[in-house]
């Protein structure tokens, strides 16, 4: 039975991928820093499925954590066709008001991990001439909207390289650039989001769905929700200062208590 493996797995996307996956008949290897939150969603995901579904308890913004990560991606006794590269969160200060140690965990969970965790289960793949890797972007990436927008267009950029770089092959890379989703991620990072309208929201199930449809058919960015897709097209046509202020309003109204 083939094998996934998904970052950020207890809530939100990551969670809705982990189920899909699941549904799928992937045997699954969660990760994430909480191990009881973790152990409970992969009981439910074995009993409902019928899967196997390890845990891996890993903050991925320490380095040796990571490690462990990167080491069961390059295993070649149980190898990942699957990787979901989700984990992550905000920061609802200015980049000038940020706590620096803040912004540095964001960069490594955000950028470096995803990198790294890609870099391990490349090899394997490309020998088996097989596999996906989905990287949880954000339409955060095409605006200026402060240092999580800076980490999700790396996310972004880095997997239309990958795509081009691998052309010829059966590995798929695909870049989920996800609007406003219905998880916990803004509640986390304390952010205010109840002036927002709810055509403006999707739904965690929508989001996942579209990117696994995408990412099997190949295609290298899946921006779910005609409303996205439409403010993207802006955001990458219009003039860079007309983003660039765009992309600060959204980041101010975020911070409002």
């Amino acid at each position: 039975m083939a094998t996934a493996l998904v970052t950020g797995a207890t809530a939100g996307i990551g969670n809705a991928y982990a189920q899909l996956l699941a549904k799928e008949g992937f045997d699954l290897i969660l990760v994430a820093r909480n191990l009881p939150r973790l152990k409970k969603v992969a009981a439910g995901l074995s009993k409902e499925y019928g899967v196997k579904a390890s845990c891996l308890k890993a903050d991925l913004s320490k380095s040796a954590q990571l490690l462990k990560v990167e080491r069961v991606l390059a295993s070649t006794a149980k190898p990942v066709q699957v990787l979901i590269n989700n984990a992550g969160f905000g920061i609802k200060e200015s980049f000038i008001d940020s706590n620096i140690k803040a912004e540095q965990e964001l960069l490594d969970v955000l950028v470096t991990a995803p990198m790294r965790l890609t870099h391990a289960v490349l090899p394997g793949m490309i020998k088996r001439n097989s596999g996906i890797v989905v990287n949880v972007s954000s339409v955060a990436s095409f605006i200026a909207g402060g240092t999580y927008s800076s980490a999700k267009s790396y996310l972004t950029v880095f997997s239309e390289y990958l795509k081009t770089e691998l052309k010829g092959t059966n590995i798929k890379i695909s870049a989920l650039c996800p609007g406003f989703t219905r998880t916990e991620f803004h509640a986390r990072g304390k952010m205010k989001m109840s002036g927002l309208p709810n055509y403006m929201w999707n739904t965690t199930d929508q989001v996942v769905s579209k990117s696994w449809r995408y990412a099997k058919a190949g295609k290298v960015i899946c921006i779910p929700g005609w409303q996205y897709m439409l403010l993207s097209t802006i955001a990458r046509i219009a003039p860079r200062p007309i983003v660039r202020r765009a992309g600060i309003n959204v980041r101010r109204k975020q911070r409002v208590k």
